[in-house]
């Protein structure tokens, strides 16, 4: 065989499932072999969709995400999608063909492209090395939870490959890297030493109002984690890409940052220890910094030891897996004495978080009229309309806050949120891969007008492919974040604000359901197409209120 067929062959062998992408020249032969060899490709209609899909897909299946795109202007069209996948450390196989004469028009340094926005570059060099190179490419994703772009030149494609077929014995590590992927690490993955768990230990011991703060990085620890913060008396709470960890346990502040409850923002600013598990303590988990209390002492476990301390100073940093560290950090604790210290816990404190622990619950003064809906008002209904098992997707901008805040999930594969780029656009692609990897969920995607249009190609692939999606639009006439931010100095908003659009009309000539939301009894609209047959899908036209910007918008703009 050749060596685009040899590639897509050896993912295939290697359990991926399902690849996306849009199919040039350069990249057709490989991507015919993968949907030959049983990988499901779905085409979508823009590289940049196409890259966020398999990002998204990866987040919520627990595979390895696969994108094929053509070269050069193919790949540059998926750079966005790709730096989102790369800085979210997402396992992902970028698949590109590449011009490597000069004088072709397709020419480009793809190389320092994709490093660029750090992606890992690596490249088929030639036919005998096809198959290695491409077992590289997916130990090095899977294993090292990295986003690999595996450049296929134009002139090497067509090279002959002597296939042996793939040894038991590179299956078996194949798995092994799967097993990364999948949030299942194996029982020898690395703990801290010792001494260092000893430490941490003690802090535990001492600790009277101890937080435990759970990142992407822990959501396949969730039994580990309740058990020692059982033991420790500690609450439990998540970032934004973690958030459902939890959900169910009467100790669960849901997210901790910018879109935490006043309650939860209390409790994690009194706290006198905090502990980041698998969670990268950015400015927008805590708050600038501003969360976490004076005197608090702030411990990081990653499994990354290049992570601990890397955002903000950390008082004791643990480089291990989260769910083999608690547990080792539990044997720890034994010398000390005793178990279920009470810690922050108690029958008061529970009470509390029962009554003001979710957004739902918190008073505010509804602002709707002439013709606009408060979307707290609007995601608040939505809440309480949609089947509990979900899955949400929500894209950047002004709005964000409201569906991550007022929409509640099942668990930590209810929520899909590609934000480490904080690029506006990439909410309706997200869904749709999340919509892929869970099946068994209704897929809701957020977004605001502006990242609505700029994605709007792809409601054309959510028809295609028969996903009972609801498309939720939260339209302020603008770009809100810069009208809120600037407006309030003067400054002329012309540049960010815009005609209204009459996205339902939109969508209805993509093929979708269509209501239009103005005030709360248009939601009834919502409930009909809830009814069935969701034969297809629907889009939230929500003309929503614009005098105020969201409340987390100026911690927001402090990273600016």
């Amino acid at each position: 065989m050749i060596v685009a067929e040899a590639v897509g062959r050896v993912l295939a062998e290697l359990g991926v499932g399902t690849a996306f992408g849009v199919v040039g020249s350069g990249n057709f032969h490989v991507t015919n072999a993968l949907v030959e060899h049983g990988v499901r490709f779905v085409a979508a209609r823009h590289e940049g969709g196409a890259a966020t899909m398999a990002d998204a897909y990866a987040r919520m299946s627990g595979k390895v995400g696969v994108v094929s795109v053509h070269q050069g202007p193919g790949l540059t069209n998926a750079m966005t999608g790709i730096a989102e996948a790369a800085k979210s450390r997402t396992p992902m196989i970028v698949l590109t063909g590449e011009a490597t004469d000069a004088r072709s028009n397709f020419h480009i340094d793809q190389d320092t492209l994709a490093a660029s926005v750090g992606a890992l570059p690596m490249r088929v060099t030639a036919g005998g090395q096809a198959v290695e190179d491409t077992l590289t490419a997916y130990r090095t994703a899977a294993g090292e939870r990295r986003t690999v772009v595996l450049n296929l030149p134009l002139d090497v494609q067509q090279d002959i490959v002597p296939w042996h077929g793939l040894a038991g014995e590179v299956l078996d590590q194949m798995t092994a890297a799967q097993r990364v992927v999948a949030g299942a690490p194996s029982p020898s993955f690395a703990t801290p030493p010792g001494a260092r768990l000893d430490v941490f230990a003690e802090l535990l011991e001492q600790a009277r109002r101890p937080v435990f703060v759970a990142g992407r990085g822990a959501r396949h620890a969730r039994a580990e984690l309740e058990e020692l913060a059982e033991l420790t008396g500690a609450l439990l709470a998540t970032s934004a890409v973690a958030k459902g960890l939890f959900r169910g346990s009467p100790w669960d502040l849901d997210v901790s940052g910018g879109f935490a409850t006043p309650l939860t923002a209390e409790l994690i600013g009194a706290a006198d220890l905090v502990v980041g598990w698998g969670c990268a303590l950015n400015m927008w988990t805590t708050r600038h910094g501003q969360l976490i209390g004076e005197h608090a002492t702030l411990v990081q476990v990653d499994i990354d030891e290049a992570a601990l301390g890397a955002q903000r100073p950390v008082g004791l940093g643990l480089a291990g897996d989260c769910a083999a560290t608690a547990r080792a950090t539990m044997v720890a604790l034994d010398p000390f004495g005793g178990t279920g210290r009470s810690g922050y816990r108690s029958a008061e404190l529970a009470g509390r978080i029962r009554a003001e622990g979710r957004w739902q619950a918190v008073p505010y003064e509804d602002e709707s009229g002439d013709g606009l809906i408060d979307p707290r008002t609007l995601t608040i209904g939505l809440d309480d309309l949609l089947p509990a098992e979900r899955i949400v997707a929500v894209d950047s901008g002004n709005f964000m806050g409201y569906p991550s805040m007022f929409l509640d999930v099942p668990d930590e594969q209810g929520f899909c949120f590609t934000q480490a780029f904080q690029s506006v656009g990439l909410g309706l692609a997200t869904a749709i891969g999340a919509a892929l990897a869970r099946p068994d969920r209704l897929p809701v995607a957020a977004l605001g007008d502006g990242g609505a249009l700029m994605g709007v190609a792809e409601l054309d692939t959510v028809v295609r492919l028969g996903l009972p999606m609801v498309v939720v639009v939260y339209d302020d006439e603008a770009y809100g974040a810069e009208v809120h931010h600037f407006g309030p100095h003067g400054h002329p908003l012309g540049t960010v604000t815009f005609p209204g659009a009459d996205l339902a009309a939109v969508a209805g000539g993509y093929g979708f359901a269509a209501v239009t939301v103005t005030g709360p009894g248009d939601l009834g609209g919502v409930a009909e197409w809830l009814k069935g047959p969701r034969d297809r899908p629907l889009l939230v036209h929500a003309k929503v209120t614009r005098s105020r910007g969201s409340w987390w918008l100026e911690e927001a703009f402090k990273g600016h």
